[in-house]
């Protein structure tokens, strides 16, 4: 069985492919272990919550990321996780634990950077100008 799911954050876009194997766990054909240490918690949290609902992870995930920055691609890969491993073992108890712990691993931030206004450099800045 091979589900595919993703994730977005900001530019990055991610896609989690779940197939059935022992919970190795691959971003862009890397061991996630490789990352540094606050991405790499972050990525883990699914995992191990995952882990204590259902006892043992018996699915391997290939998470592939483009676009955006490092961290952007980092949520994006951790909402692609999330709703794989929801999908992939169908348990509704292990949806319901990852809302409770944080809604955004399964439900995307739709947020946005804002468009530049007209004859400005920035959304929210002014040009400056000295009016003496």
């Amino acid at each position: 069985m091979k589900i595919i799911t993703s994730g977005k954050r900001k530019r990055a876009v991610a896609r989690a492919i779940v197939t059935e194997g022992e919970g190795k766990v691959t971003l862009n054909k890397k061991d996630y272990k490789s990352l540094p240490m606050f991405d790499r918690l972050r990525l883990e949290e699914p995992l191990r919550i995952a882990e204590s609902v259902l006892g043992k992870l018996n699915f391997n995930i290939a998470l592939s990321v483009r676009g955006g920055g490092e961290k952007g691609q980092i949520d994006a890969a951790r909402v692609a996780l999330s709703r794989g491993i929801v999908d992939f073992t169908k348990s509704k108890e292990v949806s319901k634990v990852f809302l409770a712990y944080d809604r955004n691993m399964l439900v995307a931030d739709v947020r946005r950077k804002e468009p530049n206004k007209p004859g400005d450099s920035k959304a929210r800045s002014k040009r400056q100008s000295s009016k003496r």
